[in-house]
Formats: structure tokens, sequence, C-alpha cells
């Protein structure tokens, strides 16, 4: 009876909540379709869906067009800055839902993603909530990337990356979040073309909003299939943390520093090496030997193996070589 009666309690809060998706998108025809059909079938049937465009060359728009004829929960707004925050803060403002979903083209979402957002929502009272970043399936380089990025030695204890992790945290990936707290954290930083999320998220904790990661909400992200998109996504990745960290200090941990510290080190070898050429290499011997335990720690082929390992370095340099340059672009005032 009390079970009932508690069912009966969310079930109303369930009816009670409007949601509002938003999913920016650029030159997504080959993945818009999958996510507009989730979108139509996924519970709850009353729903915003704004779907915002960066100036797309391809079929997206048209695409969206044709579905917006037949579902006219549906809207294509224009992101004319074509960048993420942008396109976040113009369906914001828009938005009559109590809850705003963010969802991503290169993401797919379980059938009752939705539902499980809500029931966080109703079970935490949490102000924003979101689920871990599970990898999807895909061509060897996207397995080998999507593990390096599961481990603690890949990235750290940021705690969206393990799906297993349940309880309050300083960011989730895309996430969902109650209108009301917009009013008082403001917008996204539309100076940020990365790390937008992180920054919101740092900030609206500092403010005393809670945020709470659930493994019944289930996403899967596809990593990049090639290896230098990768360098190129957490390079930019690492750019722009040191702006996000000069914003909200508070969102500041060690980790953020090592991949940066490990870069200068691998550019000072070769002057170190002139003073003590006996001790300067064994920095770089541990990490290799670390980099191979959880590299074929992961019992893969011995080729995916290696690719995991090279994942590895890359994630590491990459960031380190953006956090550096981005430190650059603080410490003379740029942005």
């Amino acid at each position: 009876m009390i079970f009932a009666a508690g069912a009966l309690v969310l079930r109303c809060n369930f009816n009670a909540l409007m949601i509002t998706v938003v999913c920016p998108v650029y030159n997504e025809e080959k993945y818009i379709r999958n996510v507009l059909d989730f979108c139509i079938a996924a519970l709850p049937a009353e729903k915003e869906l704004m779907f915002i465009d960066g100036a797309s060359t391809d079929e997206t728009c048209e695409i969206i067009k044709q579905y917006a004829c037949k579902y006219p929960n549906i809207q294509l707004l224009h992101n004319e800055k074509r960048i993420v925050p942008f396109a976040l803060n113009k369906a914001i403002s828009e938005a009559k839902g109590d809850i705003i979903v963010r969802l991503d083209a290169h993401t797919d979402y379980s059938t009752d993603y939705f539902e499980k957002i809500i029931e966080t929502f109703n079970s935490t009272n949490a102000d924003i909530v979101g689920g871990p970043m599970r990898i999807a399936k895909g061509n060897a380089v996207q397995d080998a990337v999507g593990y390096a990025t599961s481990t603690f030695f890949g990235v750290g204890n940021s705690s969206f990356h393990f799906e297993d992790f349940e309880g309050y945290t300083n960011t989730v990936y895309l996430g969902a979040w109650k209108k009301s707290i917009f009013s008082t954290t403001g917008l996204f930083d539309e100076v940020l073309k990365r790390n937008q999320d992180d920054e919101y998220h740092y900030r609206a904790k500092s403010m005393g909003f809670t945020i709470y990661q659930s493994p019944g909400i289930k996403l899967y992200y596809h990593p990049r299939n090639k290896f230098a998109k990768l360098f190129k996504q957490y390079y930019q990745y690492g750019l722009y943390k040191p702006v996000v960290l000069k914003k909200i200090r508070s969102g500041f941990s060690f980790r953020h520093l090592i991949p940066a510290i490990f870069v200068l080190y691998l550019i000072s070898i070769p002057v170190l090496a002139l003073v003590n050429p006996v001790y300067i290499f064994i920095p770089l011997c541990i990490y290799i030997l670390f980099n191979l335990i959880f590299s074929f720690g992961s019992k893969k082929g011995f080729m995916q193996c290696l690719r995991i390992s090279y994942a590895y370095f890359i994630l590491h340099v990459a960031y380190g070589l953006g956090f550096l340059f981005g430190l650059e672009k603080i410490s003379f005032g740029k942005r």
C-alpha cells in the first residue's frame, strides 16, 4: 500500500512536470533522424523539442522541417553565432518547460531517458541531474578512446566517466536543469567554445545548487573516430579549462594540472638531459610503465592495447598542451 502510494505521488509529479528538450546541431544529417525518432517515441509524450542549427550546409535543417510538419512540438531555431553556448542560451530563453534536457546528436539514449531524469529530480530534489557517459560501440579507434576515457589513468577522478558512480557531484555529461535556477545562475558563458557545461555546473554548485548523477539515466556517447580528431577535441578542452577555473575557483582540482606538468616535462627533456642524463628519463619510464599496465590491463587484443596506449598519450599531451596555451591566454587578459 505504501509502495503504491509512493508510485502514485511519483506519477503525479511526473505528469505535473513539463520538459523542454534542447539539441544544438550542425551538419548532422547522418544522425538527426535517430535523435528525432527517439524524442518522438520517448515518454512523456507532451514535451517541447527544440533543435538549434548552427548554419548547417547539409540536409539537417530540411530533415528537421519535415518532422516539424508532422509533429508541431518540434521547433527549429537558428544559431547565428554557431557556437554551443549561444544555441543553449537561445533555447533556454524561449523554453516553456519546468525542466530543460540537453541532448547531443552524437549520443544514443535509452528509451526511458526522459522518465529517468524526471524520476531522479523527484527522488533527489537536485537542481541538475544527469547520467554517466557510457560508450557506444564503434570502430577500433572509438573503442580504444572509449576505454581510455573510462579509466582513472585516462581522465582522473572525473565522476561522469564512471558508469557505476551515483551521488552528488561537480558536473554531469549533457545534463538536465530545473529552468528556475537560471534566473539565479545566469546562462551559459558564450566566450567558451568548450567546457561551457563544466563552467556552468561549477558556477551553479558554487551558488548552492545541487548536481546529482544517476546510473539509471542511460546514454551512450560516440567518441571521435580518428586520433587526430581526439587530439583536437582534448586540446580545446585544455585550452578553455584555465578560463573556467579562473572564473570559478572552487572547480579547481590538482588533476587539471597533471597533463600540463607532463607536457612541460616532455618539452624540457632535451635541455635537462644535458644537465643530468641519468635521472631525467626516470619519470618518462614510469609514465610508459603505467601506460602499458593500464592499456594491457584492458585484456584486449595486442593491437587494440596499443591503440589504447596511444589514446592515453594523446589525451594527456593534447589536454596538457591546450591547458598551457590557456594559461597564456588568461595571463595576458585574453579569453
